[in-house]
């Protein structure tokens, strides 16, 4: 994925990867320097759709990236291409599979 948008130096595009998403952003490292409340823009390669987000937190730098979380401006849950639970789901409502140790009790 590519975020982009602009620091104290200039216009940024960064290739990235993910380290956890959500329905409502994505914790990830950038090279770029980025602040708390700054805009970027954020877009997949498999998707042509591109999500403006907004930096909530910045955290500390592993291998040269500092770690951000972002969260998108707008609602977009199908952004990532999967299916999240729904909000009133929990564990205790989960189904129970077969041949799970929850079963077998």
């Amino acid at each position: 994925m590519t975020l982009s948008g602009k620091t104290a130096a200039g216009p940024f595009a960064e290739d990235t990867l993910t380290t956890v998403i959500n329905a409502h952003g994505a914790l990830l490292g950038l090279t770029a320097k980025v602040t708390k409340g700054q805009t970027l823009r954020l877009k997949t390669k498999t998707s042509p759709e591109e999500q403006e987000c907004r930096v909530i937190w910045v955290g500390p730098a592993s291998e040269r990236k500092t770690q951000c979380g972002i969260e998108f401006l707008k609602p977009a849950p199908k952004f990532w291409g999967i299916s999240f639970p729904p909000a009133d789901w929990s564990p205790s409502s989960a189904p129970v599979m077969a041949g799970s140790k929850e079963q077998k009790k």
